[in-house]
């Protein structure tokens, strides 16, 4: 993901060329993740969670078609206020990883669920710093719990992941300590409802959103949430 030497004419366009790498390797595979046994009990109101799962612009497009998600935000958690910029993020100097924001009702979509759609159709547990054609440890999969109930939830659903023997290969994820989550600058926020050509969202992550509508009918919204 090199720049090139011209960079600063461009600005956020050139960027968003180059912030997810396009591949013409095979499409990135689906996966029927368990439903949770450890379901989540979150009260009335609104929660946030943070999930990382490769380029955070599939992330944010799959969540904001997910019934009850009311905001996904695309950032940057792991690391300090001063690394929290994307040029130095994609060089993979940084300990950021690109994640997403999501507040959503658990009365509609339950954590769990969230859990559940980010390893169907999002993210491949089994693949260190990398998902799709994206490579670095920005690009790792990882939960960031926000609360004691999601931690529960979460741990409880890796090691359910880990029996399953749904993936032949070790499950990777992280769970990572919350820190303080840096929004994403303003050309990333909602990327494929903006851009729904660019070569990168057609090829890798409108097939997520597809997968979405064919796995989880009764969570899929038609409207992409924006903010």
């Amino acid at each position: 993901m090199r720049k090139a030497a011209h960079f600063a004419l461009f600005a956020p366009l050139a960027l968003a060329l180059c912030a997810c790498q396009s591949s013409a390797s095979a499409a990135e595979a689906v996966f029927d993740a368990p439903v949770a046994a450890r379901k989540a009990d979150e009260r009335d109101g609104l929660k946030t969670a943070i999930f990382a799962g490769g380029c955070f612009w599939g992330v944010e497009a799959v969540f904001s078609h997910t019934k009850g998600v009311t905001s996904a935000i695309s950032g940057y958690h792991g690391g300090t206020a001063r690394q929290a910029d994307y040029k130095l993020v994609s060089s993979g100097v940084t300990d950021h990883a690109e994640a997403v924001r999501v507040t959503y009702d658990p009365q509609v979509v339950r954590y769990d669920q969230l859990l559940q759609i980010l390893f169907s159709v999002i993210a491949d547990p089994t693949l260190k710093n990398r998902q799709g054609p994206d490579v670095g440890a920005h690009y790792r999969a990882a939960i960031v719990p926000l609360s004691a109930e999601q931690r529960v939830v979460a741990q409880s659903y890796l090691a359910q992941m880990e029996r399953s023997g749904i993936w032949d290969r070790p499950i990777v994820v992280g769970l990572e300590r919350a820190k303080r989550f840096y929004p994403a600058e303003t050309y990333h926020q909602d990327f494929a409802h903006k851009n729904p050509n660019h070569g990168y969202i057609r090829r890798w992550d409108a097939p997520k959103v597809a997968a979405l509508k064919a796995k989880f009918p009764s969570l899929y919204r038609a409207s992409f949430k924006t903010g």
